[in-house]
Parts: C-alpha cells; structure tokens; sequence
C-alpha cells in the first residue's frame, strides 16, 4: 500500500487540538487527546490522498449535492 502522506508534511497536530478545541469551545478531556490526535493524523492522511488527485484545470465544484 501506497504512503499518500509521504510527501506532505504533517503538522504539530498534538499542538493543533490543543489550540483549536478552546476555540472552538469544546473542553476535551486530557484522556481522549490521543485518540483525537490519532484520528486528525488519519483525516491529515486522507486529505493528502484526495489533494493528490489530479484535477484539469476546467473543473469545477458541484453547485448542488443531492442524494
């Protein structure tokens, strides 16, 4: 299997839920910071997988999403 991430760099994400959970207004219990920053490292993982999808430069966004 394919490392997508390899070549994005990951970023401080213990550092990042730190910062961001106050801002956002959610007070996190210190026993979940692992399991918040594990699951931000596979959001972080897929997003580089999607950004490395090639897109012509005539695409465009989808005006409307329906089921």
């Amino acid at each position: 299997m394919t490392d997508y991430a390899a070549d994005t760099p990951t970023p401080d994400l213990d550092a990042y839920a730190a910062a961001t959970a106050p801002v956002l207004g959610l007070a996190v219990d210190p026993a979940w910071s692992e399991t918040i920053v594990a699951n931000l490292r596979v959001l972080h993982a897929a997003a580089a997988f999607v950004g490395l999808f090639p897109l012509p430069d005539t695409a465009e966004t989808a005006p409307v999403y329906t089921a």
